[in-house]
């Protein structure tokens, strides 16, 4: 492979306010309970958070391709197998120390680190070795060819937090980014405040307030109510209202975030690949992109890529519900299956589609008995704890989408999925340096999943952002592409 210079100009941002005036409010689920924290690569770690207090080496821009950050320039050998990043210099740590490359090493090597339980490590496994090679310049090497190494590096757990700081990261946040932790309650109001130091300007705003709200609808009516200034997944009926309002304002951001229902493929009768195939292939998905979303989305044939990806599969997918019929009748199910599928209020959306999925299935035999959960503590007790569950994604390169979710023994494989082909597939598209057979490699993943994986993925979303009329200058991008320094509010009246 030619070595390229892939080092890209930042985006040119307005000029935040001399002064950062006003308070923004946003809400966070509280979904991981009495395990919320501040430690970026944790399963609890609270995003609304993180995402403001920590930056990363690379961002996705808005075109979704990495933007420098942290690292300014980064060069692959002939190869691919290692790659060097020059790092931004006179850059310092909320707490006063400087930034410099042996805050990356730590960063990155605490992720990969065999003894530790979580779920980035899977992002970046091809990680052999992190080495300073100057007090600003870091050499990576892998494991074997990888040309899409700055894609992984954009993933939102990839944050850089200060040599040493494992221990006591969890509650202290402290980051680069353009605000600092004055107050963590994960359970109340955590207190954000401007870093005035911040190396891409002063943040526009003087202060966040980050309010624990599990319930999707209650968070609904905080922004209704003036509580809360942002509120990402406004159903389509709600953002008809708030359109219709100078009270508010609406963003429509097209994503490659997924919502659906994940089966156990470890437990009966999902264990069977014919049962797990005739559960999606029962859905109707245009009708339930409509039903839930009121069209504003786009049809998945089970695959967690993005639309906009470079590597997304594309193949048409509708309903069939007498193959789904033949199929549980060959699998021994000739008068249907029972089975209960778990969803809560976590998500404002989940309840329809259950209820959606139920009046469409029932057609194949298949009896769907709907059970609601408490938000609170929805991830670490529900989600990949009982066979059926209702679950969403946010978008990520398609890489990391299908190997976190999917290959042997993934920490967040939620559905336990176990297939070799597929594994093997996704190692040979890593190692493939030749773009288009390494798309190739990548669609014929895609295409195993639609035939047996345990996931249902009938559409992906496109995001509506409730604000009130009071923010300005919020991107109208993805969540974790938000340059949050250039976002202002009106002064508090």
């Amino acid at each position: 492979m030619k070595p390229l210079l892939t080092a890209l100009t930042l985006l040119l941002a307005l000029p935040a306010a001399a002064e950062p005036t006003g308070t923004f409010r946003q809400a966070h689920e509280l979904g991981f309970g009495a395990l919320s924290n501040l430690d970026p690569m944790s399963n609890g770690r609270v995003l609304q958070i993180t995402e403001k207090v920590m930056n990363r080496l690379v961002r996705p821009g808005a075109d979704g391709t990495p933007q420098p950050v942290l690292a300014t320039a980064w060069t692959p050998n002939d190869d691919g197998t290692i790659w060097t990043f020059d790092l931004r210099e006179g850059v310092r740590f909320h707490d006063g120390s400087t930034f410099n490359a042996a805050d990356v090493v730590y960063s990155l090597n605490r992720i990969i680190a065999p003894d530790n339980d979580n779920s980035a490590r899977a992002t970046i496994q091809m990680i052999q070795q992190v080495e300073a090679v100057g007090p600003h310049r870091v050499r990576i090497h892998l494991d074997g060819p990888f040309a899409d190494l700055p894609l992984q590096l954009m993933d939102f757990r990839m944050r850089i937090i200060p040599e040493g700081s494992g221990d006591t990261i969890a509650q202290t946040g402290i980051g680069t980014g353009p605000f600092m932790v004055e107050r963590f309650d994960p359970d109340g109001i955590t207190l954000l405040k401007a870093n005035p130091d911040y190396f891409e300007g002063p943040p526009g705003v003087a202060a966040m307030e980050v309010i624990a709200i599990p319930d999707a609808q209650a968070r609904l009516q905080a922004l209704l109510g003036g509580q809360i200034d942002m509120e990402r997944g406004i159903t389509p009926q709600l953002g008809k209202v708030l359109e219709a309002s100078d009270r508010y304002q609406v963003q429509q951001v097209p994503t490659g975030n997924w919502i659906g229902a994940a089966f156990r493929t470890d437990v009966a009768p999902f264990d069977d690949a014919r049962v797990r195939r005739a559960l999606r292939l029962a859905v109707d998905r245009e009708d339930m992109l409509k039903l839930v979303l009121g069209g504003r989305g786009i049809v998945a044939c089970d695959t967690p890529v993005a639309p906009n990806d470079q590597y997304r599969m594309n193949i048409d997918c509708p309903q069939d519900t007498a193959a789904a019929k033949a199929l549980l009748a060959e699998a021994g199910y000739p008068d249907g299956i029972d089975i209960t599928l778990h969803v809560s209020a976590l998500d404002s959306t989940w309840p329809t589609m259950a209820v959606v999925y139920q009046r469409q299935t029932a057609a194949a035999g298949i009896r769907v008995t709907i059970k609601k959960e408490s938000t609170d503590g929805y991830w670490s007790q529900v989600w990949m704890q009982k066979d059926a569950v209702a679950t969403r994604w946010n978008e990520r390169p398609a890489d990391q989408a299908l190997n976190e979710a999917f290959q042997s023994g993934a920490k967040w494989n939620e559905t336990y999925y176990r297939d070799e082909v597929f594994d093997q597939l996704m190692s040979d598209a890593r190692a493939e340096l030749d773009f288009e057979k390494r798309k190739a490699l990548y669609v014929a993943a895609q295409k195993r999943l639609w035939e047996n994986s345990g996931t249902l993925i009938p559409y992906h979303v496109t995001q509506l952002v409730g604000l009130s009329a009071r923010v300005q200058d919020l991107d109208p991008v993805k969540n974790d592409a938000v340059r949050w320094h250039l976002l202002r509010v009106t002064p508090d009246s």
